[in-house]
């Protein structure tokens, strides 16, 4: 299958062509025709499979289409950095149109954003709670809104966003297309799902997808290890690798950061405390290579789309399966492989048996002298299943897996 099977408008192809992407992923394959055709959608797909473009492209083609004034399409999403990507993703694919988009979110401006609203824009893409102060106070017009679209819906409820949600879904038309993306389907947004869509069609694609193109390690240890080791491990990686680390805490981001660059490693923090500026700076740094590794939290980096993260580090073991899931996602996207390693200390014994449940396998564990004895480890031994490996130096556990990564080429898909 390839894009011109869906006959989009021409400056829409045109656009697709230029960017050099060829074959729809899975997930676009299955709900751009849908979405064309009008219906509404249940979108159940993890990050990097290409959900994005999946629901932007017919959006485009609907708006080049057919010419209508006022604010036609809007897209929620958790965070700021999201709502930056998903406008990116708009700007590129509709680059030959003229379709007048902005975001509207908290930390910048409000003024600002209320001009962008009255040069007429036909797409929003918005966070909640900024997006009902402007409806609360009149700046923005939802009466006209033909399609709603609810990105990472289970990110929104966990941030407690819900009530938000449903107030917006008030304010917007009842004759309108709502599609609702999701990488889980708990109760509360299968709810939410039955009272706001109708008659919608459920497409589903491999929610533990990315594991597979990720090669996972568990390196048992004592906390005090965790930051010689993570320092140890970095040398190995070429200066040219991105490098995703994730903490518990902004604080403790916040104070790794610190040590990586003092270390001498071009690297940045995304945390909480960060103002907006700070984030975006961020961002674009770690994005364009100018950081070669990123210290994050989970909140902070929700919604960071860095297409070539070679390698992630589980600084701190993530209290739930769908997190761990999540994280290790953020590389061996789009057909190419990653790399993740876990460090893991004796508090996190339940949450390692729970993630090897879900995965029906042993993460492997690595062992490296000096840093992490076996002695360390001995209970995650007793949980594995045969997944303890005995101790090595360096070289073997990690220059040999490396070498994998030479040679990846960019996919022909659209993220």
């Amino acid at each position: 299958m390839s894009f011109e099977s869906f006959d989009l408008h021409p400056k829409i192809g045109d656009e697709i062509n230029r960017l050099g992407y060829t074959a729809p992923t899975p997930i676009q394959a299955q709900a751009i025709p849908l979405l064309l055709d009008g219906r509404d959608l249940i979108g159940l797909a993890p990050t990097g499979t290409g959900k994005t473009a999946a629901f932007v492209l017919p959006i485009l083609n609907r708006l080049a289409k057919v010419s209508s004034p006022g604010l036609r399409a809007l897209i929620i999403v958790p965070t700021r950095e999201l709502a930056e990507q998903v406008h990116d993703v708009v700007r590129e694919l509709g680059a030959g149109l003229r379709v007048r988009s902005t975001v509207v979110y908290g930390g910048v401006n409000f003024e600002r954003q209320v001009r962008d609203l009255r040069r007429g824009a036909t797409l929003v893409v918005a966070c909640p709670g900024r997006l009902l102060d402007h409806v609360r106070q009149r700046t923005i017009d939802l009466s006209r809104v033909e399609t709603l679209v609810l990105d990472e819906a289970d990110r929104m409820f966990d941030m407690g966003f819900l009530p938000d949600i449903r107030a917006i879904v008030r304010a917007v038309p009842k004759d309108r297309q709502t599609v609702l993306l999701s990488a889980t389907m708990p109760d509360d947004i299968r709810a939410l799902a039955h009272d706001i869509l109708s008659s919608p069609e459920t497409i589903q694609v491999a929610p533990l997808a990315p594991v597979e193109s990720v090669s996972q390690s568990l390196y048992p240890m004592v906390s005090e290890k965790k930051t010689p080791l993570l320092l140890h491990l970095l040398k190995d990686i070429p200066r040219e690798e991105s490098v995703l680390i994730f903490t518990r805490t902004k604080h403790r981001a916040k104070r790794l950061d610190a040590t990586l660059r003092e270390a001498g490693f071009r690297a940045t923090s995304l945390q909480g405390n960060l103002s907006q500026s700070r984030r975006k700076s961020a961002m674009e740094g770690f994005r364009s290579g100018s950081y070669q590794i990123m210290v994050a939290t989970d909140i902070a980096s929700r919604g960071l789309d860095v297409s070539q993260i070679f390698h992630v580090f589980n600084y701190d073991m993530p209290d739930t399966v769908d997190a761990y899931t999540h994280r290790i996602g953020r590389t061996g996207r789009a057909s190419r492989t990653g790399a993740s390693y876990t460090f893991v200390t004796h508090e996190d014994v339940a949450e390692v048996r729970a993630t090897e449940r879900v995965l029906k396998k042993p993460i492997p564990r690595q062992y490296l002298d000096g840093f992490n004895e076996p002695r360390d480890g001995a209970p995650f031994e007793a949980s594995a299943g045969g997944g303890g490996q005995r101790p090595a130096g360096r070289g073997r556990n990690f220059r040999g897996r490396r070498n994998n990564f030479r040679g990846r080429q960019r996919s022909g898909s659209v993220n």
